[in-house]
């Protein structure tokens, strides 16, 4: 039996140190899950709204060709049988080259549908041949051990919250495949701290590998500059890693 104990009367609680205390109080679950929510809705409307008011060649990411991403991730996945995801990829060329080098039924995820839309009309009758995933990574359904390469030159970089990073990598350990490989490009310590209006975290070789973990065995390191339709120029380091859980 539980029984309620009453306050001294001596002890009276101010509002000012009430309202203190509530606010050290950790979120209750249902707060967590709305608050969640609101941040996948508000990024799902920041990309559909950049991809809505500006042309694809426009975008401050927009690359005529993927050459260094397609030659890193030949490096390690041969096609014709490698599955291979593309994390962010959007309206990118890279599913056009893959489809080229002979790779079967790559997966393209993106949070902005109309990205992917954009992707599909300029591949016409190709683009039955590609997977199209519409989700935010933090929540996409990705089933176990089904990628042999994981590609991500969008999307890392913008994952400023440490607890949204676990939950990238959680994802990652779940469905990239023992053995399978990570190609990942994000901005580099010189990069922009920017892209989009939206706050992005940038990375060396050695930072890069430590928030992945264990199980990422790092491979090969590059930099690459990529110059924006703008002609400002964006350092990016590019890193392949293999798969080694314990």
């Amino acid at each position: 039996m539980h029984t309620a104990v009453n306050q001294p009367a001596t002890l009276p609680v101010s509002l000012a140190a009430y309202d203190s205390a509530m606010q050290r109080q950790p979120p209750s679950p249902q707060d967590t899950s709305k608050a969640e929510s609101c941040e996948r809705d508000a990024r799902r409307a920041h990309w559909e709204q950049v991809y809505a008011s500006k042309a694809i060649a426009a975008v401050s990411w927009y690359q005529p060709s993927a050459a260094q991403s397609l030659a890193l991730i030949r490096s390690v996945a041969p096609p014709p049988a490698a599955t291979i995801i593309d994390v962010g990829g959007g309206a990118s060329v890279l599913v056009d080259q893959l489809l080229d080098a002979g790779y079967r039924t790559p997966t393209v995820l993106d949070v902005a549908a109309g990205a992917l839309a954009a992707a599909q009309l300029r591949l016409g009758e190709r683009a039955t041949q590609v997977h199209w995933l519409q989700s935010d990574i933090l929540e996409a359904p990705l089933e176990p051990a089904a990628y042999d390469l994981w590609h991500d030159r969008a999307a890392f970089h913008f994952l400023t919250d440490p607890a949204q990073r676990a939950r990238y990598r959680c994802q990652l350990l779940r469905s990239l495949r023992p053995g399978g490989h990570l190609v990942l490009a994000c901005f580099a310590t010189d990069g922009p701290s920017r892209c989009s209006g939206l706050p992005v975290v940038r990375y060396d070789a050695a930072s890069l590998a430590t928030e992945l973990g264990e199980g990422f065995l790092p491979l090969q390191e590059a930099s690459g500059d990529h110059v924006t339709p703008s002609g400002a120029i964006q350092r990016f380091l590019y890193m392949v890693f293999r798969h080694q859980p314990r």
